[in-house]
Parts: structure tokens; C-alpha cells; sequence
């Protein structure tokens, strides 16, 4: 037997071997044991006691006898190894061996009723003997290593290479003092490219990370001080009792206490599906990260943090923030169709270029033929070349769209942040934007729809109303209902002296009954607790919706059973009721209809309508419940009906007619009874007071269940409400809505609601009353619980997609009119009259700030005056042609009229206009960039004033242009402009504010463009 004690020396372990031989020997060795203890236990006597001092009698052993000796100055009588290998091990001799559960929290200083004390001192001295509840985490990844990433794309590889030759010829021909500005150039372009794409995406990351710590921080039922309170899981220490409950995440390692049929899935760790049962006599192991599937319980904590398997597996793992969205995915595929274009405009540009060369049809600046056969020198070929080449490429970079999954990331990484702010986390990206697409939202009506503010209203005994209740009821009634509410609940009492107001804990409903049994009934739940002892237990099943428990009072050794649940339900499994008086009567058909009355009646006032029943179980039935394992379901006596009323949440009515006025259905799937479920449904809005209700509307889960598969996909769409659910009735539901071609939003909070969350398109799980399974099988948690903020997500996914059709718009507007002027230019003039750091600003310009600007766009009204985006709409509308083409076709127009006409027009130089070019094109960009914030308003300066970053974008574009021609001349091979001509070339680019407003008069088909093509074909 391991016995653990106090001693004066240091970290040893003594194992004392007892071989079978003389007599003399063993009496030796247990005076020696005996000595030895005796010294130990009076040493222990001068110094400070621990919380519970425990002397264990120590037996003779035909072994051996194992003392594990703990440090002087430690405070806990068994140390931190002892603890990991109890639980690892799963070895209930081990356990059994320190004389079970009691005796290591006795070790521990823990109270297994009261807790641990909980002061700073005494967390403290845990924290330093065991350690805290956290974990390494492996090293973020730092900003060069998104540098690095950003090297490693196959243009900028390119463009560095002609780079590094154009430098170096450079320098060869010019010397070291002028030589170097044209591959200086394009090095210091390509470096800001590289940076401003790096420094978006470690940001991007450092975003992701915060929103891992927030949904990593689950909070946890303890106690401590014997009062039962929420803590943070990285709070919870070793000798903690964790109260633990359907849905809960097992926080540390720890020893089962107590409960009733606690399963516990532990898939996380072991991958097996099956769920293991944890008991005191033969299963009492609890591990970190493994997940409660049904019953409740209590444990002692015994390990946290990195002394955890959990612990050690998620220092291990980082969380990958390369995940692609559908959004994104499309996106690709549409940069990959413009590169292809790109690709072959740059190979075309190339060779016009380089035929023109070799042949003779290209000069210098002073009008000399730049290749002259034989006497041009190798390194002026070469040099020559490297330019042409670096202008293909540079031509590729702008063609190209990288601006586009940039894009991508931004608006989600904007709108994740300010979806947090609004009450929602998304713990996937592509939730953002599918959101907005959502076709259908099936909600939950508790805590959802309502508030989730329980409160015991109305309180029926046999069929009287009883608004005095204590005075008017027998006592033995009364201490029926004690019994009922004390030993068949998941809930808690603590009140800290007779003075102080009582607390109570646990789910809304259970805190409603507890509330209203204390403090009408003057129920005194510690001396009901002790007057009786639990038996066996039946936790609340949401598709049975009842809970039920077997007592037996310690006074006369009768068994009695009580059932709690849904008010119909529970009324079915009776026989008999009592009245006030305590008179049991017979209940008949016309009672029976009664009683159905007075909960259709409570219901129809949105009251949640619960039934108590009891039944003494006598002593042979009892011997065949115990056998079956199974609680008496009949003949039962019903106590009483209460009537609990949940208020529907403020604003939640606005929100639903907002999601209608979008489009979207709603739909609300509930537990409770068919009168409740149609009383909040009217409440709310989703139906209509004094609306003609045409059959199918209002349904039973049991109803819809029993249709045939194809009467339900015919009756899908017209269900409003669903009353009497089970989780599989909303799985069911689920899958029909989306073979229908609906894109289908769910809320759930329960472990059951998992499969639907999982199955839906996006899974919506409440912060608040949601179970962590509920959340880690959801795309987005609702952080208040509230069906506003639902309202909200769709808003917000709807503004995401918004905001990328408007890059898109902006960016293939910038690609049209870039690739078209420099390829007519090439083939006819044979020059680009962009260069290739003009042309890497502008990529600049459009990728990362023209990015920034609209992905960070906040929602408006107008987005939910549209019905839903489908899944298979193109992402380039034909609004979006038509105003994109006008714009290109405009800049196109005006840039080759200033690449063959403008020196005339404007009696300038050819390196002047080429920098009238270049300016003239950077600020049809800026300009554009507020034709594209609306896609079919034509104010597009509505609500400018609010987003102050879009203003701060376009400043900044402005400044940095005007320097980069005015100052760095030698860096972009520009020439300075006097004031008409920045004047010219700011009101050519405004032009393209009354082209974008007549456009936008132009109506264009609904049908998409390209569909048509498909047609002929």
C-alpha cells in the first residue's frame, strides 16, 4: 500500500522489501517502519496544518510497503508526479492503494463538498507546486517569415533578376553615381511591394492568434469556497472541483467525485467514437480536452496545464491561418484566367519589342539607332534585352491580380474584427461570406429569440392557480415539491450566512424553479439534501424532455421517484393528481382534458409550461428497477404545474423583418409545445397576429418526421415554426432545406444540435448558453445570444461579398486599361510608355492601398434591400461590366490620344509625356477608386464621411504621387509638371466621375453576360 507522508528528507522514495523469511526479520522491519513513522506524524505536529489532515493506519503487506517521502517545504502531502501517472495510467489499484478519491483531495487540502479555499495565497502556492493551466504555444511567425514567403513568388524572382542585370550594366556604362537608378528603381519598387504584402499578412496572423486566445477561453463551473462560480479555464489549479455537464469540455486531468451517468467522448484523444462511461468504482480517470456526452458530475482536478496529455498535444499544434475560402478559391481561379491573358499580352509585347530591336526600328534619346549588327557592343545587347524583358514582366505583375486574394483577406480580416465588436466570433473564414448568401436562418426560440431571463409566474395545484402559495398547501405537498426540485436538478444553492441574499446556478430554467422553491416554498436545501439519499438518476434527454430521479428518505426507508419536464409530456405518465389539500384524486378523461387546457392556456401567453410528478416505488418493484437500471415511467402522481415566462429579447421583432425584408426565411425550431412555439412566433414576427394560416405552416418535429421523404421536401418551404423538436427533427430539416437549393444558416446551444450545426452551411452557436461542443462544430458563435446579432452576421457577409465585387471592379478596370494601352503602344510605336517602376507603383496603388480602401467598407441599408446572392452567380455581374468597361474604355481612349498626340496637343517634350501619361492614368485610378465604393447608386459619396480610412487612402495615393513626380524624377523617369498641367491631368481624370453617373442610366439584363454564349453554343 502507498501511504503518504511528511518527511524530513529530501525527494527520495524508500522502498522497504519485506522477503517471506524468519519472523525476527519481519518484526524488525515493522519496528523499524513504526519508529519511523511515529517521528514523521510528530514532526508534522509543530508546524502549520494543512486544510484536512488525514492519519491513515498503515497494514502489515507480505510485500512490500512504498513510502513516498514529499519535500519539506512543500504544503501538499503528494507531489506532481504521483498525480500525473494516477490519471495516465488509468490503474484503479493504484487509486485504491491511496485509499481512493477522498484521500488524494485530502491530500490536496480540498474539501470535497467546499472546494479549495480559493485566496491568493493558497492559488499561489498551487500554481508553484503544480503549475498553471496554460500551454506553450509554438513561436508565432514573425514578420520576416512572411518576407521570405513574398520572395518566393516566381515574378518577383524575375523582376529582381532583371533588376540585378540592369544594375549591373548600369553601373558598368554609367559609372557607379548614375548608372545605378534604373535597377535601383525597380529593387527599391519591388521591395516596397514585397513589404506592404508582408506586413498585411503578419497582421492578418496576429489577428488570428487573438481570436484563438479568445475561443480558447471557455469558462468553467467550480467551487470554491463552497460556492459554485464561473471561472476562466486557465484559472483552474490543481485540487479545483469542477462541476461538469452535458456538452462541458473536461478542463485538466482529474478524478470522478460524483454524478450520475456521466459518458464522456474522448475521441480528442484516443480517435475511438465510442463514448466511455466514468464512475468511482470502476472508471474514475478524467483527461483534459475530452468532451462530456451525456450526465453530469463533479471532478477533483489532479493535473493541469503541461503536466496534461491535452497539454503537451496542443503545444505541438499551431493554428493554421492558411485555410482557403470558397470565395477565395474562386478568386484564384479568376486571377489564374486574367494572368493567362497577362501572360500572352507580355510574350506578345516581348517580341514585337525584340524584333523591333534586332531589327533596327528602335533609338536612343539622341535619335541614334540603338542596334547597329556588329558594332553594337555585347553588354548594350544585353543591357537592351534585360529592359525589354524587365517591361514584359513588369507587364505580367500588372496584369496579374494579386491584389485580389489580398483583397480577400482584408475585408475578412476587417469585417472578423468588427463582427467581434458586434457580438459575433468566426472561427472559419469562409463563414463571413457564405453568410451572405444564406437563403434561409433556422433559429432556436430559447435565449435566441429570448431574452433567457426565466421566471416562474404562474403555479398550479391540481387545478387550482395558487397565488398564495406557502400558507394554502399540505405540508406534505409541499415537502413533495422540496424533494422534486432538490434531487431532480443540474442547478445549485449557496447562500454565504442566514443575512445575505441567496445565489443560485446552473441553466435559466433550473435557476427559475430553484428560485421560486427557496424563496415561496421555503425550501431548505441542505436539510432536504440530508433527509434523503439519490439512488439512481435520469438526466434530462431533449427528446424524452424530462429528467427523473430515485430517492430513498432516510426517515422510513421508502423509495420514492420524481419526475420534472415538458408540462403534456410528464400529464401523459400519470394516473392520479393531488389538490391542495393533499387529497390524491383520480385523473379521467375529463380532468386529464382539463389540465390539457390549463397548459394550453399557460402556453398560449408564451409561458414554458413544466409538470412535477412522484410516485412511492414499493420494495419488489424497486428490486426490478435496480436490475433494469431504468426509472418507473407510470401510474405516476402529478405534483403540480408551473409556468415559467421567458420575455422576447428587444429588437429581436426588427431583426426578423429585416432578415424577411432581405429575403432570407426564417424559421424557428423549438422544444417546447405547439401553443408556446405559435405564442413567441407571433411575438417575434416570424408569424403575423391574425394571419391566415394555411396547413403546414406550424408543425410538430413528430409530424414532420413521420412524412414521407417526398411530402417533406414539398412541405420544407412553408414551415414557419417547428414545435416538439428533437436535434434530429433540425438535422432533418437541414438536409432538406439544402437539397432544395437553400443556403441554410443554423443557431444551436446543445450537444444534439452538433450534427445540424455541422451539417448546415453555416453553423451559428450561442457564446453564452452554447456547450463547447456546440461551438467547436459552429462557423460563427453569437456572443450575446441574441438573434439581432444573427442579423447583424448576414449583414456583414453580404457586405463582404459587396466590397470584393467592388475591388474587382476597380482592379479589372486598372488591368483592361494597362494591358491594352502598353501592348497598342508596343506594337505600334515599339515602346511601353510605362515603365516598369510606373508600372509597379501603380500595381501598388490598385494591390494593397486600393485593397485596403474598399475592403474596409461598413455595411449599409441598401444590402439588405437585395435577395440573396445565389451559390452559382457569377462574381462579375453585369452591372459590374458595364461600369468597368466604360471606365477602361474612357482611360484607353485618352492615354493613347496622349501617347500619339499629346506633345502636339500640349507642345511638350516626348519625357514630359510620357509623365502626363503616367500621371493622367495614376489619377483615373483615384478617381475610378469612388465610382467603384457603388456598384449601382449614383451618389457615390454617400456615407464618405464615415469611412475615414477610404479618405486617408486617397490622400496619401495623391501625396505620394505628386512626390513621386515632382521630387523623385531620377527614381520613376519623370519630369516635374507645371500647375496646367497637373490642372490638365486632374480634370481629364475627373471625367471619369459624370461617365460613371451616366453609365450607371444604362440598364443592363439580369441575365449574366456569358450564360448567353453558353446558349448559342
Amino acid at each position: 500500500m502507498n501511504t503518504i507522508l511528511r518527511s524530513n528528507l529530501l525527494g527520495m522514495e524508500c522502498i522497504i522489501q519485506f522477503p517471506p523469511t524468519s519472523k525476527s526479520k519481519k518484526k524488525w522491519h515493522s519496528i523499524f517502519i513504526t519508529i519511523r513513522c511515529s517521528r514523521t506524524f510528530s514532526s508534522l505536529v509543530t508546524k502549520s496544518p494543512t486544510a484536512v489532515e488525514k492519519t491513515n493506519v498503515i497494514p502489515r503487506s507480505p510485500s512490500h510497503v512504498s513510502l513516498t517521502v514529499i519535500q519539506e517545504n512543500s504544503p501538499f502531502q503528494i507531489d506532481q508526479t504521483t498525480l500525473i501517472e494516477l490519471v495516465k495510467e488509468k490503474k484503479i489499484e493504484r487509486l485504491q492503494n491511496l485509499d481512493g478519491v477522498a484521500a488524494v483531495a485530502s491530500a490536496l487540502g480540498t474539501d470535497t463538498e467546499l472546494g479549495i479555499s480559493g485566496s491568493i495565497d493558497d492559488i499561489e502556492r498551487r500554481h508553484k507546486a503544480f503549475g498553471s493551466n496554460t500551454y506553450k504555444k509554438p513561436p508565432t511567425k514573425s514578420f520576416f517569415h512572411f518576407v521570405i514567403e513574398a520572395f518566393k513568388d516566381l515574378t518577383i524572382i524575375i523582376l529582381l533578376g532583371c533588376a540585378a542585370l540592369s544594375l549591373g550594366f548600369g553601373i558598368k556604362e554609367r559609372g557607379p553615381k548614375e548608372g545605378w537608378y534604373d535597377g535601383g528603381s525597380i529593387f527599391v519598387a519591388v521591395f516596397l511591394v514585397i513589404a506592404v504584402s508582408a506586413m498585411s499578412n503578419y497582421r492578418q496572423n496576429r489577428q488570428f492568434d487573438k481570436l484563438s486566445k479568445v475561443s480558447n477561453n471557455i469558462q468553467i463551473d467550480v467551487v470554491r469556497g463552497g460556492r459554485r462560480q464561473q471561472f476562466s479555464i486557465f484559472d483552474i489549479v490543481v485540487g479545483d472541483i469542477v462541476c461538469l455537464k452535458i456538452g462541458d469540455q473536461v478542463p485538466a486531468d482529474g478524478l470522478f467525485l460524483d454524478g450520475q451517468s456521466l459518458q464522456i467522448d474522448e475521441s480528442s484523444m484516443t480517435g475511438e467514437s465510442d463514448h466511455v462511461e466514468v464512475n468511482v468504482s470502476q472508471n474514475p480517470f478524467l483527461f483534459s480536452g475530452t468532451k462530456v456526452a451525456d450526465g453530469y458530475g463533479r471532478m477533483l482536478v489532479t493535473s493541469v496545464g503541461m503536466n496534461t496529455t491535452w497539454g503537451q498535444m496542443m503545444s505541438q499544434i499551431s493554428r493554421d491561418t492558411n485555410e482557403q475560402t470558397p470565395l477565395q478559391a474562386r478568386l484564384n481561379k479568376l486571377t489564374s484566367s486574367i494572368g493567362k491573358v497577362g501572360l500572352a499580352v507580355a510574350f506578345l509585347v516581348l517580341v514585337v519589342l525584340l524584333v523591333r530591336y534586332f531589327t533596327g526600328n528602335t533609338t536612343d534619346e539622341n535619335g541614334n539607332r540603338e542596334f547597329n549588327g556588329s558594332k553594337t557592343k555585347a553588354h548594350d545587347i544585353i543591357n537592351a534585352v534585360v529592359g525589354i524583358v524587365a517591361a514584359a514582366v513588369t507587364i505580367i505583375v500588372v496584369a496579374i491580380p494579386e491584389g485580389l486574394p489580398l483583397a480577400v483577406t482584408l475585408t475578412l480580416a476587417y469585417s472578423m474584427k468588427r463582427m467581434m465588436a458586434d457580438h459575433a466570433m468566426v472561427r472559419k473564414l469562409s463563414a463571413c461570406e457564405t453568410m451572405g448568401s444564406a437563403t434561409t436562418i433556422c433559429t432556436d426560440k430559447t435565449g435566441t429569440l429570448t431574452l433567457n431571463r426565466m421566471k416562474l409566474t404562474k403555479f398550479w395545484l391540481g387545478q387550482e392557480s395558487m397565488e398564495e402559495v406557502a400558507s394554502s398547501i399540505s405540508p406534505y405537498v409541499v415537502d413533495l415539491i422540496h424533494q422534486g426540485v432538490a434531487f431532480n436538478t443540474t442547478g445549485s444553492v449557496y447562500r454565504a450566512s442566514s443575512g445575505t441574499e441567496f445565489e443560485f446556478s446552473g441553466s435559466p430554467t433550473e435557476k427559475a424553479i430553484l428560485s421560486w422553491a427557496v424563496l415561496e416554498l421555503k425550501m431548505d436545501m441542505e436539510k432536504t439534501k440530508k433527509s434523503c439519499a439519490t439512488l439512481q438518476v435520469e438526466a434530462f434527454n431533449s427528446q424524452k424532455k424530462r429528467s427523473g430521479v430515485l430517492i430513498g428518505r432516510n426517515d422510513d426507508d421508502t423509495v420514492h421517484v420524481h419526475w420534472k419536464g415538458a408540462a403534456e409530456m410528464i400529464l401523459g405518465m400519470c394516473s392520479s393528481y393531488y389538490d391542495a389539500s393533499g387529497v390524491m384524486k383520480d385523473l379521467n378523461d375529463s380532468e386529464r382534458m382539463k389540465f390539457e387546457q390549463i397548459i394550453q392556456g399557460m402556453a398560449a401567453s408564451s409561458l414554458r409550461c413544466i409538470a412535477f410528478a412522484h410516485k412511492q416505488v414499493p420494495e419488489e418493484e424497486y428490486e426490478n428497477l435496480e436490475e433494469q437500471k431504468k426509472l418507473n415511467e407510470d401510474c405516476l402522481t402529478l405534483l403540480g404545474l408551473v409556468g415559467i415566462k421567458d420575455p422576447c429579447r428587444p429588437g429581436v421583432k426588427k431583426a426578423v423583418e429585416d432578415c424577411r425584408y432581405a429575403g432570407v426565411n426564417i424559421k424557428m425550431i423549438t422544444g417546447d409545445n405547439v401553443f408556446t412555439a405559435r405564442a413567441i412566433a407571433t411575438e417575434c414576427g416570424i408569424l403575423r397576429p391574425g394571419e391566415d394560416m394555411p396547413s403546414g405552416v406550424v408543425v410538430e418535429g413528430e409530424e414532420f418526421r413521420n412524412y414521407t421523404p417526398q411530402e417533406r421536401m414539398e412541405k420544407v418551404e412553408k414551415i414557419r415554426v417547428m414545435s416538439r423538436s428533437s436535434p434530429f427533427d433540425k438535422l432533418l430539416m437541414v438536409q432538406c432545406l439544402k437539397k432544395k437549393g437553400h443556403v441554410v444558416a443554423v443557431t444551436g446551444d446543445g450537444t444534439n444540435d452538433a450534427p445540424a450545426l455541422k451539417e448546415a452551411d453555416i453553423g451559428l452557436s450561442m457564446g453564452i448558453q452554447g456547450t463547447e461542443v456546440a461551438k467547436e462544430s459552429s462557423d460563427i458563435v453569437i456572443l450575446d445570444d441574441n438573434f439581432a446579432s444573427v442579423a447583424t452576421v448576414l449583414r456583414w457577409g453580404r457586405c463582404v461579398y459587396t466590397n470584393i465585387q467592388k475591388f474587382i471592379q476597380f482592379q479589372l478596370t486598372v488591368n483592361v486599361a494597362a494591358l491594352c494601352i502598353n501592348f497598342v503602344s508596343a506594337v505600334s510605336a515599339g515602346e511601353v510608355p510605362l515603365t516598369a517602376v510606373q508600372l509597379l507603383w501603380v500595381n501598388l496603388i490598385m494591390d494593397t492601398l486600393g485593397a485596403l480602401a474598399l475592403a474596409t467598407e461598413r455595411p449599409t441599408k441598401e444590402l439588405m434591400e437585395k435577395p440573396p446572392v445565389g451559390r452559382t452567380e457569377p462574381l462579375i455581374t453585369n452591372i459590374m461590366w458595364r461600369n468597368l468597361l466604360a471606365q477602361a474604355l474612357y482611360q484607353i481612349a485618352v492615354l493613347l490620344t496622349l501617347q500619339f498626340s499629346g506633345e502636339s496637343i500640349f507642345g511638350v517634350t516626348e519625357k514630359v509625356n510620357d509623365t502626363l501619361i503616367f500621371n493622367t492614368f495614376v489619377l483615373c485610378q483615384v478617381f475610378n477608386e469612388f465610382n467603384a465604393r457603388k456598384l449601382e447608386k449614383k451618389n457615390v459619396f454617400e456615407g464618405i464621411h464615415k469611412n475615414k480610412l477610404f479618405m486617408g487612402i486617397i490622400a496619401i495615393t495623391i501625396l505620394l504621387q505628386v512626390v513621386m513626380v515632382e521630387f523623385l524624377k531620377r527614381f520613376t523617369d519623370t519630369e516635374r509638371l507645371n500647375w496646367g498641367q497637373w490642372g490638365a491631368c486632374i480634370a481629364i481624370a475627373a471625367m471619369s466621375w459624370p461617365i460613371g453617373w451616366v453609365v450607371k442610366c444604362i440598364p443592363v439584363p439580369q441575365k449574366p453576360i456569358f450564360s448567353y454564349m453558353k446558349g448559342r453554343k
